[in-house]
């Protein structure tokens, strides 16, 4: 039987994992603070992409819950809160909650002030990552699917240029292994183990060059491949 998912954050990319998740027949529920205000919410955010409360009324199939109920109804957690936010949302989901449970993280520390392109709030000596590890100590963090548009984490053929590489971080070998097989299920071929959470800082420090590249092409449709 497949785990329940639970998402921490109520935004497109939630909304695009719940949606992959749940067609794969994974049992998956979105959370965030406030459900009646974030369900009250029907503006599109900056990319044209429906509010929540549009997509609740889309998808009443899929559950809005509370941060902490989510994390405690979640077998596996899936990160998708803003990467300024991450830490107050976990904070909000409750250590009792969170446990020694995997959470698969994929925000990225970018600092949208003073404007475009964002800026990394942490980069060099320490990461998003590893601040989420340190904060909740119990939680088996594993870091991946940060380094591509929400679209193609769950369908990574749509791409369509060929098997693309995602990467890897985390302390805990029995978690990494297990969203490896979570990974390889969603059509992930090539994805290559960094090391421990440190590592995070490698990957989120793509992101600059990410977003440069979709200022340059004008489009967030591609991904990094490592060629050996």
């Amino acid at each position: 039987m497949k785990k329940n998912i639970g998402i921490i954050g109520a935004g497109f990319v939630a909304q695009t994992l719940a949606l992959g998740f749940g067609a794969a027949g994974y049992p998956v529920r979105i959370s965030t603070r406030n459900v009646a205000k974030t369900l009250a919410d029907t503006t599109p955010n900056g990319y044209g992409a429906p509010g929540p409360g549009v997509f609740h009324t889309a998808h009443p199939e899929i559950p809005f819950v509370t941060f902490a109920e989510a994390a405690a109804w979640g077998e596996i957690l899936i990160n998708a809160a803003s990467g300024s936010g991450s830490l107050d949302a976990l904070g909000s989901a409750g250590t009792a909650n969170l446990g020694s449970k995997i959470l698969i993280d994929l925000a990225n520390p970018l600092a949208f002030n003073p404007g475009m392109p964002p800026m990394l709030s942490v980069s060099n000596t320490d990461s998003l990552g590893e601040q989420i590890q340190r904060a909740f100590p119990q939680l088996r963090v594993v870091k991946t699917l940060n380094t591509l548009n929400c679209a193609y984490m769950l369908s990574p053929g749509a791409i369509g240029q060929g098997d693309t590489t995602l990467f890897m971080s985390g302390n805990d070998a029995s978690a990494k292994k297990e969203v490896h097989e979570l990974l390889v299920a969603f059509g992930w071929k090539d994805v290559i183990d960094l090391g421990d959470i440190t590592t995070a800082r490698g990957t989120e420090e793509l992101l600059p060059l990410w977003v440069r590249l979709m200022g340059a092409w004008g489009h967030p449709n591609f991904q990094f491949k490592i060629v050996r």
